[in-house]
């Protein structure tokens, strides 16, 4: 990576913090065991389909020793339990609201029909129950759930509400897949705390809205982790509201990056870096030795808005690891993402920190039509500080940032990706064929702050041949 490209992903690591260094900087301070989320076990229905069951509920946590505060959760008190199942798999999820408000659950990253896709149209009312279901058909890969109230996301992700969902698909047999033993989920996230608890303020206040000084790995603070394996599958999702993570190890050791957000790369990328923003997800293999202690940390860069450094884990090897098979030099084929040549252009200019193309989010109003299997060519211009950006049930390829190419750790299969301030991102876009001409997709920037006041689109799949018989308003929102 070149000194501009580590600029330009560096960029939002103004986000990284609004009070300077971790207050954990001292190993020994790492003290309480990583809890890593349980798996989902489903019911399995005579004809093959897999039934998940989650309830959205309140809680208490103790975030930090002997204080206990008020949290949000899927099935316990905070975060919830990691779904996995595989590609071919007929799932049926059964999300039942706890709350005493509305809210939704979208599946980021999922290839699904629209009226599955648990944005803000498909809302979920206190003591309510929705089923939504499709067939698994993409890749392995690493994603996740969260809820996706219009006006209300950055609150109810930041008081707990977020779960890995993990696809597999039969690729992967030579990376570790044990989970909870060599394939590991870690949800990085960043609160604010006080003597009176988790407070949530105004999340829709400030620049990029809730940036906090105490960091959370799958909800545990100052977490330690012992691995009894030479080598270990990190899947990372960064699960704050607004935090860009630049990753690396204390000692600067190199590792391995697997994976983007929708799938496997071609080929293992050696690294001693790499950068996320809210919503992005990574797959990392780190190679330990015996007896061994280290520091996973993020770092600051440089911005105009406070930096800072935090330590998020302590990794702890045990005194004998048991072998792991080498790393692949090969890993999956992911088909390329090829623009044909008459590919649609189209441009999305990102307004301050609620507007697309200066306007703000409609529920009602449809923004862009789009033919079902179409690869198309988008260009999001940012015009001002930092943003990012995440469009549903599709993945694409990052063309290039500024015209240079990414780094080739981030030339993967993705579905969001960092705009850096004052710069423009072209990206090789490949839609589903699921149709619904009446209920849409979103797209939008994944700072919640952001989304949450406006930074937010809707575009429709419809056969190809019909965009113009499309309504560009919508009368009902839609289960």
């Amino acid at each position: 990576m070149n000194r501009r490209q580590f600029l330009a992903l560096a960029a939002l690591s103004g986000l990284a913090s609004a009070c300077g260094s971790s207050a954990e900087s001292d190993p020994a301070a790492f003290r309480t065991r990583l809890q890593v989320p349980p798996l989902l076990e489903p019911k399995v229905d005579k004809d093959g389909t897999r039934r998940f069951a989650l309830t959205m509920q309140r809680g208490r946590s103790e975030i930090l020793a002997g204080k206990p505060v008020e949290t949000w959760g899927f099935n316990g008190p905070y975060l919830g339990p990691t779904i996995r199942a595989a590609r071919g798999d007929r799932v049926r999820m059964t999300v039942t609201n706890r709350l005493d408000e509305a809210s939704t659950v979208h599946w980021h990253g999922m290839r699904l029909p629209a009226k599955m896709d648990g944005g803000p149209h498909q809302t979920i009312e206190p003591g309510a129950t929705w089923n939504p279901h499709w067939t698994i058909d993409q890749p392995a890969a690493t994603s996740w759930y969260h809820p996706h109230p219009h006006g209300q996301t950055a609150k109810h992700v930041y008081r707990g509400l977020a779960g890995m969902f993990i696809i597999d698909d039969g690729t992967t047999a030579e990376l570790p897949a044990r989970y909870g033993i060599d394939d590991i989920p870690l949800i990085l996230q960043d609160k604010k705390l006080t003597e009176d608890g988790l407070p949530i303020g105004d999340p829709l206040k400030g620049t990029f809205g809730i940036l906090g000084d105490h960091m959370l790995v799958n909800g545990t603070h100052a977490p330690f982790l012992n691995v009894r394996t030479e080598r270990v599958r990190f899947r990372i999702l960064n699960g704050s509201n607004a935090r860009m993570y630049h990753l690396t190890f204390a000692d600067r050791r190199t590792f391995h990056v697997v994976g983007n957000d929708a799938g496997l790369l071609p080929a293992p990328v050696q690294v001693d870096q790499v950068s996320l923003t809210p919503g992005e997800r990574v797959e990392v293999v780190v190679t330990f030795t015996a007896g061994e202690q280290v520091l996973l940390r993020t770092i600051s860069g440089s911005d105009d808005i406070d930096e800072g450094d935090f330590d998020l884990l302590k990794i702890v090897a045990e005194p004998r690891l048991a072998a792991s098979p080498r790393l692949p030099s090969r890993l999956a084929d992911p088909a390329p993402i090829v623009i044909p040549p008459n590919a649609k252009v189209r441009r999305f200019r990102l307004n301050g920190h609620d507007a697309i193309n200066g306007k703000e989010m409609d529920m009602a109003r449809i923004d862009e039509v789009v033919p079902a299997g179409a690869t198309e060519i988008w260009e999001i211009e940012n015009t001002v500080y930092a943003h990012n950006f995440h469009i549903h049930e599709v993945a694409f390829q990052v063309l290039d940032v500024d015209g240079e190419k990414p780094p080739a750790y981030a030339s993967g299969h993705k579905d969001t990706v960092y705009v850096p301030p004052k710069s423009t991102v072209r990206l090789a876009v490949r839609f589903g064929h699921f149709t619904d001409p009446a209920t849409p997709y979103m797209y939008h920037c994944h700072i919640l702050r952001h989304e949450d006041s406006g930074m937010m689109g809707q575009f429709v799949i419809v056969p190809p041949g019909t965009e113009n018989q499309v309504p560009r308003m919508i009368t009902a929102h839609h289960m």
